[in-house]
């Protein structure tokens, strides 16, 4: 087994393709394809079905698969530390649940390189997605968030994904809505106030488990629910149907506009407040790269965490 084999390997499943994989690599097909069987033998498994429509992973190729990525991940850490510049462009990419602060580090970052070497990947995407993403390394990072509520079945998910997370902030519910909402001059807001609007929220799938939700205080009966599967939806929605979400408090006007606030949550004996527990995911025993370690530097500047 070679790193040239993992390369090859890696390439055919990000493109699903012999042939654009081959092109990509600057290799002909036959080669490629006589490596991947000189592989296959050697491992003693079968990576790839082939069909007429391209290649898909067997099971025993999509966990070798990543082995192959930590393994060739590693190696680019090694070359990126000795070696000597090349033409191969540099990967790096974070999955996150809904938040503007994980894409303002992200730009922030994204601004000192020459974008024309490295290839990013923002992914505001649903939860089950974000630790999906970072188990099968298509990311390096994840954003999300833990609580009282999800906090037992969430770790357990990450266990199984061979997952772990590290703590950033830490935050009470606000109230997340447009600026000329009828509840906008409050100081805080009580849950009875909110009967009269719709609470919107970020979807999740048909199949998703119930501790998958974004918002804090999901266990809540909220009379209205809407659900978005964006950003910018979800403001839309504030503003035409007098919305509201509930949300951590940490909001960016430089992305988000200044059209919107967060207001204190006012718990009471029937509603209380919670904890929110912000973070990051990564996969265990990794060695993070100098673009993920600056990543998360930028996020905790943004955070004033120090």
């Amino acid at each position: 087994m070679t790193l040239v084999q993992l390369r090859y390997l890696i390439s055919i499943a990000e493109t699903n393709s012999l042939n654009k994989a081959a092109e990509q690599l600057y290799v002909s097909q036959p080669s490629l394809t006589s490596s991947m069987k000189e592989l296959e033998k050697e491992l003693g498994i079968t990576l790839f079905y082939r069909s007429g429509r391209g290649v898909t992973l067997t099971n025993d190729g999509m966990e070798f698969l990543l082995y192959a990525k930590q393994i060739y991940g590693q190696y680019e850490l090694v070359l990126e530390k000795y070696g000597k510049g090349g033409a191969h462009k540099k990967k790096f990419g974070v999955s996150t649940q809904h938040y503007s602060f994980a894409v303002k580090a992200f730009v922030d970052m994204a601004k000192e390189f020459d974008m024309s070497r490295y290839e990013f990947a923002i992914r505001e995407t649903k939860t089950a997605e974000v630790i999906r993403d970072v188990s099968t390394t298509k990311s390096e990072i994840g954003i999300l968030y833990l609580c009282d509520f999800n906090r037992k079945s969430m770790e357990k998910i990450l266990k199984s994904a061979k997952l772990e997370f590290h703590r950033l902030i830490e935050c009470q519910a606000y109230v997340y809505i447009w600026k000329n909402h009828p509840l906008a001059g409050e100081k805080s807001i009580h849950f009875e106030q909110l009967e009269g609007y719709p609470c919107l929220s970020f979807e999740q799938g048909d199949n998703s488990s119930f501790y998958f939700a974004e918002e804090i205080l999901s266990t809540n009966e909220y009379p209205q629910v809407i659900k978005a599967n964006d950003r910018a939806t979800m403001l839309n929605l504030m503003v035409g149907l007098n919305g509201y979400t509930i949300c951590s408090g940490i909001i960016c006007e430089e992305l988000n506009g200044s059209d919107y606030i967060a207001v204190p949550y006012e718990e009471d004996e029937k509603n209380p407040n919670s904890i929110m527990e912000i973070g990051y995911i990564v996969r265990k025993n990794t060695i993070l790269s100098k673009l993920a370690g600056l990543y998360l530097n930028k996020l905790k500047e943004y955070l004033h965490i120090f």
